[in-house]
């Protein structure tokens, strides 16, 4: 299955399940694409704390071949022109994840 996720938050525990979602699905073999949006484009500046450590979740599902992928749009507004965690993508980026996927999901 090909499953695409966008996340719109920047909350820990949202970023937190939403990539292990990602890790489970590609362990199982799934191909799996998730695109930052919204706050979620904020990605890599949200904290890891006790409880969530998004950031070893983001690691781990980029070291298992999951695609990342920042709206350059999102970023703009936010005064970024460059995420550090994925490439920079459009709206077109994500209507062709969402063409392409079995199943979309929204987090946040």
């Amino acid at each position: 299955m090909r499953l695409g996720i966008i996340l719109q938050s920047n909350k820990p525990e949202h970023a937190w399940n939403t990539f292990r979602l990602g890790i489970t699905s590609l362990k199982a073999g799934h191909r799996v694409e998730i695109f930052l949006m919204s706050e979620g484009s904020e990605l890599d500046s949200v904290p890891d704390t006790k409880d969530f450590d998004v950031s070893v979740k983001v690691a781990e599902f980029k070291g298992l071949k999951g695609e990342i992928y920042a709206c350059e749009s999102c970023l703009k507004v936010r005064g970024k022109s460059e995420s550090k965690v994925c490439p920079v993508s459009t709206m077109a980026d994500l209507l062709k994840m969402v063409e392409n996927s079995d199943k979309v999901l929204v987090f946040g």
